[in-house]
């Protein structure tokens, strides 16, 4: 009798911790689902302001540091880039001043992964999809962000956005080029 209620009572200390431990992944799980949608919000807050030329909203979504970083490649076939939150800050100012037309009324992103480094930074890449100004044609762009959580917020501290300006993709089109949009190193190009 003694030794069945020892293995009834291990069985239930088993069971509680079998189930405290499932409660925690979910949890855990939750919360990561969680920082996923705020990081999210950032880069589409960040992405709509600047497209629509709101310099105070579009700057709100970065860390402003010396270590802020942004890459990008141009039409003609260069890049530019800036580091550190005076040179981006001075830089895209003057760009939202010296061009106030909005640009890109749609954009789709799509195969967004996600990779976190402890419970502050997060490293995201995905394809996206930017449309001209009259939504006829897309151009496709490969995307990668750092995010830091500072004071409890998400903020981008590097960009590099990597634009296809050779190969358009006219707007009927686009729904089949996102379904095969898994190339990868200029293999398979989209």
């Amino acid at each position: 009798m003694k030794t069945l209620s020892l293995v009834l009572v291990g069985t239930l200390l088993c069971m509680s911790c079998a189930d405290k431990a499932d409660e925690e992944k979910k949890q855990r799980e939750a919360n990561l689902e969680n920082e996923k949608k705020a990081i999210y919000a950032t880069i589409e807050n960040e992405t709509q302001s600047f497209f629509n030329r709101d310099y105070q909203a579009w700057k709100s979504n970065y860390a402003q540091t010396d270590y802020a970083f942004q890459a990008w490649s141009n039409r003609d076939g260069t890049f530019d880039s800036n580091v550190g939150w005076d040179d981006i800050d001075n830089q895209i100012g003057k760009y939202i001043n010296d061009n106030p037309e909005k640009s890109h009324p749609k954009v789709e992103r799509k195969n967004i992964k996600y990779k976190f480094y402890g419970d502050n930074v997060a490293y995201l890449t995905w394809d996206q999809f930017n449309s001209d100004r009259m939504e006829k044609n897309f151009h496709h762009s490969k995307e990668v962000r750092l995010m830091e959580k500072i004071n409890g917020q998400w903020k981008i501290v590097c960009v590099s956005a990597f634009w296809d300006y050779k190969n358009i993709i006219p707007a009927s089109k686009l729904p089949m080029i996102q379904k095969i949009a898994t190339e990868s190193r200029g293999k398979n190009k989209i």
